[in-house]
């Protein structure tokens, strides 16, 4: 799969209600807003980037990216920034990562991109393994641009559960053996342990 096809989205959407309501991708990690880290792990592995955010749209626009607010109004979570971003895709296929996720793996899209061809899915999600529990990680995921229409009306219908939606796709699950590489920082707390 030609990367030059896939649009990166990083979803910075939420109200960060865990995090005492603050926007968690323009938190200070390690002398830089997390989201600018998610960007330069995720910019190398994609043709294009845009972040989904309802909310502090100008810093966000100084990374020099588009941004894009929600289309559907009232914070209705990931799948509501799915697509958002889907709408605003010009490629042919997208892939999705949290702004507060600073760890994730420098090969997501390539691994994704082929557990999606290799099983002619509609969607590729990651999984990880970890004390004999198998763990989805529904928002690191690469999709067909094509599933717009799809989405729209699941959205319409009033559907807002990722697993749900997935559970109407062929979808591929992409096993990461590094567990850490998608963990999400969550509260101030943890921010806190990382400086």
């Amino acid at each position: 799969m030609d990367t030059e096809q896939i649009t990166g989205l990083i979803l910075a959407g939420g109200r960060g209600s865990r995090m005492g309501h603050v926007d968690k991708g323009l938190q200070n990690f390690r002398g830089a807003p997390m989201a600018l880290h998610v960007m330069m792990r995720l910019q190398p592995q994609v043709g294009e980037l845009m972040i989904n955010a309802n909310q502090n749209l100008g810093p966000y626009e100084s990374f020099g990216l588009p941004v894009w607010p929600d289309e559907i109004q009232g914070f209705e979570g990931p799948l509501a920034g799915m697509h958002t971003g889907l709408v605003h895709c010009m490629t042919d296929y997208m892939v999705t990562a949290p702004c507060d996720s600073p760890f994730l793996p420098t090969d997501l899209v390539a691994r994704l991109a082929a557990g999606l061809s290799d099983a002619d899915a509609d969607l590729a999600v990651a999984v990880t393994e970890g004390q004999g529990k198998r763990q989805a990680h529904p928002v690191f995921c690469l999709m067909k641009a094509s599933l717009l229409q799809h989405l729209t009306e699941y959205l319409r219908g009033g559907g807002r559960k990722i697993d749900a939606w997935y559970a109407s796709l062929r979808t591929a699950e992409v096993l990461f053996e590094d567990e850490d590489a998608f963990r999400n920082i969550n509260t101030l707390v943890e921010l806190k342990q990382y400086e």
